[in-house]
Protein backbone atom coordinates (compact mmCIF):
# COMPACT_ATOMS: atom_id res chain seq x y z
CA UNK A 1 0.00 0.00 0.00
CA UNK A 2 1.28 2.98 -1.00
CA UNK A 3 1.79 5.97 1.90
CA UNK A 4 0.37 9.24 1.08
CA UNK A 5 3.11 11.25 -0.02
CA UNK A 6 3.91 8.21 -2.85
CA UNK A 7 0.69 8.38 -4.03
CA UNK A 8 0.25 12.36 -4.56
CA UNK A 9 3.66 12.54 -6.34
CA UNK A 10 3.34 9.22 -8.81
CA UNK A 11 -0.31 10.92 -9.53
CA UNK A 12 1.36 14.03 -10.35
CA UNK A 13 4.57 12.69 -12.11
CA UNK A 14 1.91 10.67 -14.46
CA UNK A 15 0.01 13.78 -15.04
CA UNK A 16 2.97 15.63 -16.61
CA UNK A 17 3.83 12.69 -18.86
CA UNK A 18 0.80 12.25 -20.29
CA UNK A 19 1.10 15.81 -21.20
CA UNK A 20 4.52 14.87 -23.28
CA UNK A 21 6.45 16.79 -20.61
CA UNK A 22 9.43 14.75 -20.51
CA UNK A 23 11.13 15.16 -16.92
CA UNK A 24 10.23 14.79 -13.88
CA UNK A 25 12.33 16.05 -10.36
CA UNK A 26 11.58 14.76 -6.58
CA UNK A 27 12.58 15.94 -3.27
CA UNK A 28 12.26 13.24 -0.92
CA UNK A 29 13.55 12.83 2.56
CA UNK A 30 16.21 10.15 3.24
CA UNK A 31 13.69 7.47 4.38
CA UNK A 32 10.73 8.89 2.87
CA UNK A 33 10.14 5.59 0.30
CA UNK A 34 11.95 6.92 -3.12
CA UNK A 35 12.30 3.70 -4.80
CA UNK A 36 8.82 2.45 -4.21
CA UNK A 37 7.81 6.04 -5.51
CA UNK A 38 9.94 5.22 -8.30
CA UNK A 39 9.04 1.61 -9.14
CA UNK A 40 4.94 2.45 -8.66
CA UNK A 41 5.30 5.27 -11.37
CA UNK A 42 7.42 2.53 -13.70
CA UNK A 43 4.63 -0.40 -13.23
CA UNK A 44 1.77 2.30 -14.28
CA UNK A 45 3.58 3.31 -17.17
CA UNK A 46 4.38 0.23 -18.29
CA UNK A 47 0.39 -0.67 -17.74
CA UNK A 48 -0.32 2.16 -19.81
CA UNK A 49 1.66 1.24 -22.91
CA UNK A 50 3.13 4.86 -22.40
CA UNK A 51 6.77 2.84 -21.77
CA UNK A 52 8.77 -0.22 -23.34
CA UNK A 53 11.74 -0.50 -21.01
CA UNK A 54 12.62 0.74 -17.35
CA UNK A 55 16.20 1.76 -16.77
CA UNK A 56 17.73 2.92 -13.14
CA UNK A 57 20.63 4.67 -12.39
CA UNK A 58 21.90 4.90 -8.83
CA UNK A 59 25.48 5.84 -7.17
CA UNK A 60 26.61 2.66 -5.57
CA UNK A 61 26.66 -1.11 -6.50
CA UNK A 62 24.49 -1.08 -2.83
CA UNK A 63 22.07 1.14 -3.66
CA UNK A 64 21.52 -0.51 -6.81
CA UNK A 65 21.27 -3.46 -5.55
CA UNK A 66 18.45 -2.51 -3.54
CA UNK A 67 16.42 -1.27 -6.23
CA UNK A 68 16.83 -4.30 -8.04
CA UNK A 69 14.75 -5.95 -4.97
CA UNK A 70 12.40 -3.79 -5.04
CA UNK A 71 11.45 -3.38 -8.61
CA UNK A 72 11.72 -7.05 -8.99
CA UNK A 73 8.70 -7.12 -6.43
CA UNK A 74 6.38 -4.11 -7.61
CA UNK A 75 6.63 -5.09 -11.45
CA UNK A 76 6.66 -8.85 -10.86
CA UNK A 77 10.15 -9.52 -12.45
CA UNK A 78 13.85 -10.27 -11.56
CA UNK A 79 14.24 -6.67 -13.60
CA UNK A 80 17.98 -7.94 -14.27
CA UNK A 81 17.81 -7.12 -18.05
CA UNK A 82 17.65 -10.47 -18.25
CA UNK A 83 15.14 -12.56 -20.83
CA UNK A 84 11.34 -11.60 -19.11
CA UNK A 85 12.69 -8.62 -17.51
CA UNK A 86 11.47 -5.20 -18.37
CA UNK A 87 14.34 -3.30 -17.33
CA UNK A 88 17.32 -3.12 -14.98
CA UNK A 89 19.31 -1.31 -12.11
CA UNK A 90 22.73 0.27 -13.18
CA UNK A 91 25.28 2.80 -11.63
CA UNK A 92 26.41 5.89 -12.88
CA UNK A 93 29.64 4.52 -13.07
CA UNK A 94 28.51 1.81 -15.73
CA UNK A 95 27.35 3.83 -18.27
CA UNK A 96 30.52 4.80 -20.08
CA UNK A 97 30.90 0.78 -20.18
CA UNK A 98 27.82 -0.22 -22.25
CA UNK A 99 27.82 -1.23 -25.61
CA UNK A 100 26.65 -0.02 -28.88
CA UNK A 101 23.45 -2.62 -29.00
CA UNK A 102 22.49 -1.57 -25.52
CA UNK A 103 22.39 2.07 -26.96
CA UNK A 104 20.85 0.95 -30.13
CA UNK A 105 17.95 -1.16 -28.06
CA UNK A 106 17.28 2.73 -25.93
CA UNK A 107 16.66 3.86 -29.03
CA UNK A 108 14.48 1.47 -30.80
CA UNK A 109 12.10 1.92 -27.57
CA UNK A 110 10.43 3.80 -25.10
CA UNK A 111 12.33 3.67 -22.12
CA UNK A 112 11.64 5.41 -18.54
CA UNK A 113 14.99 6.44 -16.87
CA UNK A 114 14.84 6.81 -12.90
CA UNK A 115 18.16 8.88 -11.60
CA UNK A 116 18.39 7.98 -8.14
CA UNK A 117 20.48 10.60 -5.76
CA UNK A 118 20.64 12.57 -9.23
CA UNK A 119 23.45 15.05 -7.09
CA UNK A 120 26.16 13.07 -7.82
CA UNK A 121 26.13 13.92 -11.61
CA UNK A 122 26.86 17.69 -12.16
CA UNK A 123 26.62 19.85 -14.98
CA UNK A 124 24.43 21.96 -16.76
CA UNK A 125 26.44 21.42 -20.06
CA UNK A 126 29.41 19.30 -21.08
CA UNK A 127 32.23 21.90 -20.05
CA UNK A 128 30.77 22.14 -16.38
CA UNK A 129 29.93 18.63 -15.84
CA UNK A 130 31.89 15.47 -14.15
CA UNK A 131 32.35 12.32 -15.32
CA UNK A 132 29.30 10.83 -14.60
CA UNK A 133 27.38 13.99 -15.27
CA UNK A 134 28.99 14.04 -19.36
CA UNK A 135 27.25 10.33 -19.46
CA UNK A 136 24.53 11.16 -18.27
CA UNK A 137 24.31 14.38 -20.84
CA UNK A 138 25.31 12.80 -23.72
CA UNK A 139 24.34 9.08 -23.75
CA UNK A 140 20.97 8.74 -21.52
CA UNK A 141 19.18 12.37 -21.65
CA UNK A 142 17.80 12.61 -25.28
CA UNK A 143 17.41 8.94 -25.48
CA UNK A 144 14.75 8.34 -22.62
CA UNK A 145 10.85 8.84 -23.67
CA UNK A 146 10.17 9.72 -19.74
CA UNK A 147 13.00 10.71 -16.94
CA UNK A 148 12.25 10.90 -13.00
CA UNK A 149 15.26 12.35 -11.05
CA UNK A 150 15.13 11.96 -7.36
CA UNK A 151 17.12 13.25 -4.44
CA UNK A 152 17.08 13.50 -0.53
CA UNK A 153 19.70 16.13 -0.51
CA UNK A 154 19.70 18.07 -3.83
CA UNK A 155 22.67 20.07 -3.68
CA UNK A 156 25.87 19.52 -4.30
CA UNK A 157 29.45 20.50 -2.13
CA UNK A 158 31.00 22.33 -4.86
CA UNK A 159 27.95 24.32 -5.64
CA UNK A 160 27.60 23.09 -9.37
CA UNK A 161 24.16 22.52 -10.75
CA UNK A 162 22.75 18.97 -10.51
CA UNK A 163 22.75 17.58 -14.19
CA UNK A 164 19.29 17.93 -16.08
CA UNK A 165 17.68 19.59 -12.76
CA UNK A 166 15.85 23.20 -13.97
CA UNK A 167 16.94 26.62 -11.87
CA UNK A 168 15.41 29.81 -11.58
CA UNK A 169 17.31 32.04 -13.29
CA UNK A 170 19.07 35.19 -12.68
CA UNK A 171 19.04 33.53 -8.64
CA UNK A 172 19.67 30.17 -9.43
CA UNK A 173 17.41 28.54 -6.90
CA UNK A 174 16.84 24.62 -7.42
CA UNK A 175 13.37 23.89 -8.90
CA UNK A 176 11.57 20.50 -7.99
CA UNK A 177 8.13 19.46 -9.25
CA UNK A 178 7.26 17.74 -5.94
CA UNK A 179 8.62 18.19 -2.39
CA UNK A 180 8.47 15.73 0.74
CA UNK A 181 10.73 17.36 3.87
CA UNK A 182 11.42 15.31 7.33
CA UNK A 183 9.18 17.33 9.01
CA UNK A 184 5.90 16.27 6.66
CA UNK A 185 7.56 12.25 6.98
CA UNK A 186 8.07 12.65 10.94
CA UNK A 187 4.41 13.72 11.24
CA UNK A 188 3.06 11.19 8.97
CA UNK A 189 5.19 8.88 10.57
CA UNK A 190 7.02 7.77 8.21
CA UNK A 191 10.20 8.71 9.22
CA UNK A 192 11.41 9.01 13.38
CA UNK A 193 12.59 12.03 14.49
CA UNK A 194 16.48 12.00 15.13
CA UNK A 195 18.12 12.89 18.06
CA UNK A 196 21.83 14.03 18.01
CA UNK A 197 23.85 13.77 20.85
CA UNK A 198 27.34 16.17 20.43
CA UNK A 199 30.26 14.74 22.73
CA UNK A 200 32.50 17.34 23.74
CA UNK A 201 35.47 17.42 26.23
CA UNK A 202 35.89 20.15 29.10
CA UNK A 203 39.75 19.18 30.18
CA UNK A 204 41.73 19.33 26.81
CA UNK A 205 45.57 20.06 27.19
CA UNK A 206 47.89 19.51 23.59
CA UNK A 207 51.38 19.28 24.97
CA UNK A 208 54.07 20.42 22.10
CA UNK A 209 57.63 21.11 22.54
CA UNK A 210 57.37 20.10 26.09
CA UNK A 211 54.52 23.38 26.06
CA UNK A 212 51.05 22.76 27.28
CA UNK A 213 47.73 23.99 26.08
CA UNK A 214 44.46 23.69 27.94
CA UNK A 215 41.21 23.62 26.29
CA UNK A 216 37.43 23.80 27.49
CA UNK A 217 36.31 22.05 24.34
CA UNK A 218 36.81 20.45 20.97
CA UNK A 219 35.95 23.32 19.18
CA UNK A 220 38.45 25.71 21.11
CA UNK A 221 41.40 22.89 20.67
CA UNK A 222 40.88 22.86 16.76
CA UNK A 223 40.75 26.48 16.88
CA UNK A 224 43.56 27.78 18.47
CA UNK A 225 46.18 25.03 17.47
CA UNK A 226 47.42 22.64 14.50
CA UNK A 227 46.05 19.46 16.01
CA UNK A 228 43.12 18.57 13.43
CA UNK A 229 39.55 16.95 13.99
CA UNK A 230 41.53 13.02 12.66
CA UNK A 231 43.32 13.03 16.22
CA UNK A 232 39.87 12.84 17.69
CA UNK A 233 38.20 10.16 15.94
CA UNK A 234 40.89 8.18 16.08
CA UNK A 235 41.96 8.99 19.90
CA UNK A 236 41.45 5.76 21.85
CA UNK A 237 39.86 7.46 24.96
CA UNK A 238 37.49 9.31 22.69
CA UNK A 239 36.34 6.66 20.24
CA UNK A 240 35.77 4.61 23.29
CA UNK A 241 33.75 6.85 24.90
CA UNK A 242 31.33 7.82 21.84
CA UNK A 243 30.95 4.11 20.89
CA UNK A 244 30.26 3.33 24.68
CA UNK A 245 27.15 5.73 24.58
CA UNK A 246 25.91 4.35 21.04
CA UNK A 247 26.26 0.91 22.87
CA UNK A 248 24.24 1.88 25.84
CA UNK A 249 21.18 3.55 23.99
CA UNK A 250 21.07 0.57 21.64
CA UNK A 251 21.30 -1.60 24.76
CA UNK A 252 17.99 0.42 25.46
CA UNK A 253 16.41 0.46 22.21
CA UNK A 254 16.63 -3.43 21.76
CA UNK A 255 14.99 -3.75 25.30
CA UNK A 256 11.71 -3.05 23.37
CA UNK A 257 12.56 -4.01 19.84
CA UNK A 258 15.20 -6.91 20.18
CA UNK A 259 15.90 -6.39 16.75
CA UNK A 260 17.28 -2.84 16.78
CA UNK A 261 20.72 -2.31 15.38
CA UNK A 262 23.64 0.12 14.62
CA UNK A 263 25.93 2.11 12.23
CA UNK A 264 29.09 3.57 12.97
CA UNK A 265 30.48 5.20 10.12
CA UNK A 266 34.51 5.14 10.21
CA UNK A 267 37.40 7.27 8.03
CA UNK A 268 39.14 4.66 7.10
CA UNK A 269 39.73 0.60 6.50
CA UNK A 270 42.34 0.39 9.73
CA UNK A 271 39.53 2.49 11.81
CA UNK A 272 36.76 0.27 11.00
CA UNK A 273 38.97 -2.52 12.20
CA UNK A 274 39.91 -0.87 15.72
CA UNK A 275 36.31 0.39 16.10
CA UNK A 276 35.27 -3.35 15.83
CA UNK A 277 37.65 -4.61 18.76
CA UNK A 278 36.76 -2.17 20.87
CA UNK A 279 32.93 -2.90 20.43
CA UNK A 280 34.12 -6.51 20.40
CA UNK A 281 36.34 -6.57 23.83
CA UNK A 282 35.21 -3.62 25.20
CA UNK A 283 31.63 -3.76 24.68
CA UNK A 284 30.68 -7.20 23.95
CA UNK A 285 28.78 -6.54 21.05
CA UNK A 286 28.23 -8.63 17.90
CA UNK A 287 29.58 -6.96 14.89
CA UNK A 288 29.48 -6.54 11.20
CA UNK A 289 32.51 -4.92 8.78
CA UNK A 290 31.90 -3.78 5.45
CA UNK A 291 34.45 -1.90 3.73
CA UNK A 292 35.10 -1.09 -0.51
CA UNK A 293 38.27 -2.87 0.05
CA UNK A 294 36.05 -6.26 0.99
CA UNK A 295 34.89 -8.87 -1.01
CA UNK A 296 31.25 -9.14 -1.16
CA UNK A 297 30.58 -6.60 0.62
CA UNK A 298 26.54 -6.69 -0.77
CA UNK A 299 26.40 -10.27 0.94
CA UNK A 300 27.71 -8.79 3.87
CA UNK A 301 25.31 -5.94 3.99
CA UNK A 302 22.39 -8.23 3.28
CA UNK A 303 23.31 -10.45 6.30
CA UNK A 304 23.68 -7.22 8.46
CA UNK A 305 20.14 -6.59 7.49
CA UNK A 306 18.14 -9.93 7.97
CA UNK A 307 20.18 -10.50 11.03
CA UNK A 308 19.88 -9.88 14.66
CA UNK A 309 23.75 -8.66 14.79
CA UNK A 310 24.03 -5.16 16.96
CA UNK A 311 26.44 -3.41 14.72
CA UNK A 312 27.78 -2.39 11.43
CA UNK A 313 31.24 -0.96 10.87
CA UNK A 314 30.95 0.38 7.27
CA UNK A 315 33.94 3.01 5.27
CA UNK A 316 32.24 4.08 1.74
CA UNK A 317 29.68 1.46 2.01
CA UNK A 318 26.59 2.57 4.02
CA UNK A 319 25.90 6.76 3.74
CA UNK A 320 22.86 6.84 1.46
CA UNK A 321 20.02 4.69 -0.39
CA UNK A 322 20.29 1.85 1.66
CA UNK A 323 17.63 0.56 3.19
CA UNK A 324 18.53 -1.43 6.69
CA UNK A 325 15.42 -0.24 8.29
CA UNK A 326 16.33 -1.49 11.93
CA UNK A 327 19.07 0.98 12.42
CA UNK A 328 18.04 3.24 14.85
CA UNK A 329 21.36 4.63 16.15
CA UNK A 330 24.58 5.53 14.34
CA UNK A 331 28.13 6.98 15.53
CA UNK A 332 29.13 9.47 13.12
CA UNK A 333 32.82 8.99 13.17
CA UNK A 334 34.10 9.69 9.55
CA UNK A 335 36.44 12.47 8.20
CA UNK A 336 34.51 13.60 5.95
CA UNK A 337 32.38 16.38 7.26
CA UNK A 338 29.83 17.98 4.46
CA UNK A 339 26.58 19.37 5.32
CA UNK A 340 25.42 16.73 2.35
CA UNK A 341 27.30 13.38 3.49
CA UNK A 342 25.75 14.34 7.45
CA UNK A 343 22.61 14.34 6.24
CA UNK A 344 22.72 11.39 3.99
CA UNK A 345 24.05 9.02 7.75
CA UNK A 346 21.51 10.66 9.55
CA UNK A 347 19.01 9.05 7.00
CA UNK A 348 20.53 5.52 7.84
CA UNK A 349 18.34 5.66 10.89
CA UNK A 350 15.21 7.62 10.22
CA UNK A 351 13.10 4.58 8.35
CA UNK A 352 10.36 3.72 10.42
CA UNK A 353 9.42 -0.18 10.79
CA UNK A 354 6.99 -1.86 12.95
CA UNK A 355 9.29 -2.46 16.17
CA UNK A 356 7.55 -0.91 18.93
CA UNK A 357 10.64 1.63 20.19
CA UNK A 358 11.01 4.00 17.02
CA UNK A 359 14.26 6.26 18.63
CA UNK A 360 16.74 7.31 15.93
CA UNK A 361 20.10 8.78 17.35
CA UNK A 362 22.89 9.93 16.20
CA UNK A 363 26.67 10.43 18.03
CA UNK A 364 29.41 12.59 16.60
CA UNK A 365 31.80 15.03 17.98
CA UNK A 366 30.83 18.41 18.78
CA UNK A 367 33.18 20.11 15.76
CA UNK A 368 32.01 23.16 14.18
CA UNK A 369 30.76 22.39 11.06
CA UNK A 370 28.86 19.03 12.81
CA UNK A 371 27.42 21.61 15.34
CA UNK A 372 25.79 23.63 12.94
CA UNK A 373 24.31 20.93 10.53
CA UNK A 374 23.13 19.41 13.68
CA UNK A 375 22.06 22.31 15.12
CA UNK A 376 19.57 23.15 11.16
CA UNK A 377 18.90 19.66 10.86
CA UNK A 378 15.09 20.95 11.37
CA UNK A 379 15.81 23.27 8.44
CA UNK A 380 14.79 20.51 5.64
CA UNK A 381 17.11 22.21 2.55
CA UNK A 382 19.65 24.51 3.90
CA UNK A 383 18.99 27.54 2.64
CA UNK A 384 22.83 28.04 1.63
CA UNK A 385 22.55 24.79 -0.34
CA UNK A 386 19.57 25.49 -2.58
CA UNK A 387 21.32 27.17 -5.12
CA UNK A 388 24.08 26.59 -8.23
CA UNK A 389 26.68 28.30 -9.27
CA UNK A 390 27.63 28.25 -12.74
CA UNK A 391 31.20 28.08 -11.89
CA UNK A 392 33.48 28.21 -15.38
CA UNK A 393 36.08 26.03 -13.70
CA UNK A 394 34.97 22.45 -12.36
CA UNK A 395 36.58 22.09 -8.47
CA UNK A 396 36.53 18.83 -7.39
CA UNK A 397 35.92 18.00 -3.47
CA UNK A 398 35.06 15.22 -1.09
CA UNK A 399 30.88 15.87 -1.73
CA UNK A 400 31.27 15.79 -5.02
CA UNK A 401 33.05 12.12 -5.47
CA UNK A 402 31.87 8.82 -5.30
CA UNK A 403 32.74 6.72 -1.45
CA UNK A 404 34.68 5.05 -2.66
CA UNK A 405 36.80 8.04 -4.14
CA UNK A 406 36.18 9.95 -1.32
CA UNK A 407 37.98 7.06 0.88
CA UNK A 408 40.77 6.02 -1.75
CA UNK A 409 41.18 10.00 -1.41
CA UNK A 410 41.39 9.62 2.23
CA UNK A 411 44.22 6.61 2.05
CA UNK A 412 46.40 8.28 -0.40
CA UNK A 413 46.71 11.48 1.65
CA UNK A 414 47.33 9.56 4.59
CA UNK A 415 50.40 7.84 3.07
CA UNK A 416 51.84 10.91 1.51
CA UNK A 417 51.88 12.96 3.89
CA UNK A 418 49.47 15.68 3.14
CA UNK A 419 46.87 17.86 5.38
CA UNK A 420 44.39 14.84 6.11
CA UNK A 421 46.98 12.74 8.18
CA UNK A 422 46.29 12.68 11.42
CA UNK A 423 48.13 10.96 14.76
CA UNK A 424 47.80 11.43 18.22
CA UNK A 425 50.12 10.01 21.17
CA UNK A 426 47.99 9.61 24.24
CA UNK A 427 49.74 9.10 27.80
CA UNK A 428 53.11 8.46 26.04
CA UNK A 429 51.89 6.07 23.66
CA UNK A 430 51.33 6.70 19.91
CA UNK A 431 48.25 5.70 18.55
CA UNK A 432 48.88 6.88 15.15
CA UNK A 433 47.79 4.71 12.18
CA UNK A 434 48.24 5.14 8.68
CA UNK A 435 50.04 8.33 9.31
CA UNK A 436 53.27 9.75 10.54
CA UNK A 437 53.76 10.02 13.80
CA UNK A 438 53.51 14.25 15.32
CA UNK A 439 54.77 15.38 18.71
CA UNK A 440 52.03 16.81 19.89
CA UNK A 441 50.65 14.78 23.14
CA UNK A 442 46.56 15.26 23.08
CA UNK A 443 45.20 14.65 26.87
CA UNK A 444 41.49 14.30 27.62
CA UNK A 445 39.56 15.25 30.68
CA UNK A 446 35.76 15.19 31.34
CA UNK A 447 33.48 14.44 28.64
CA UNK A 448 30.46 15.95 28.10
CA UNK A 449 27.00 15.58 25.89
CA UNK A 450 24.73 17.66 24.03
CA UNK A 451 21.42 16.63 22.64
CA UNK A 452 19.62 18.37 19.85
CA UNK A 453 16.17 16.96 19.63
CA UNK A 454 14.69 17.53 15.51
CA UNK A 455 10.37 17.68 15.19
CA UNK A 456 9.80 16.97 19.03
CA UNK A 457 6.74 18.52 20.16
Amino acid sequence: MLRHWQLKCSEKALRKYRKNQKHFFCQATPGAGKTVLAATISSKLLKEGLVDLVLCFSPSLTVSDGIKRTFSKILNCTFNGGLGSVGQSLTYQSIQFLNDDFWKTLRNHRVFVVFDEIHHCSGSEIENANVWGQQVLTKVQELATYTLAMSGTPWRSDSLPIVIAEYHTPDGQLLVDYQYTLKQAIADNVCRSPRIVLVDNEHLSVTNDEKVESFSSILEMLKQTKTSYQSIIHNREAMEYLIGLGCKKLAEIRYHSPNAGGLIVASSVYHAQTIKKILCEKYSQTVSIVTYRHEEPLDEIERYRRGNTQWIVSVGMISEGTDIPRLQVCCHMSSVKTELYFRQVLGRVLRVNDSMNQQAWLFTFAEQSLIEFSERIEQDIPESCMFAKMADELEYDLGSLSNNDQNDLLDSASASGSKLNWSSIINGSSNSVDGPKTQDELRLGDFKQRVISAFLT
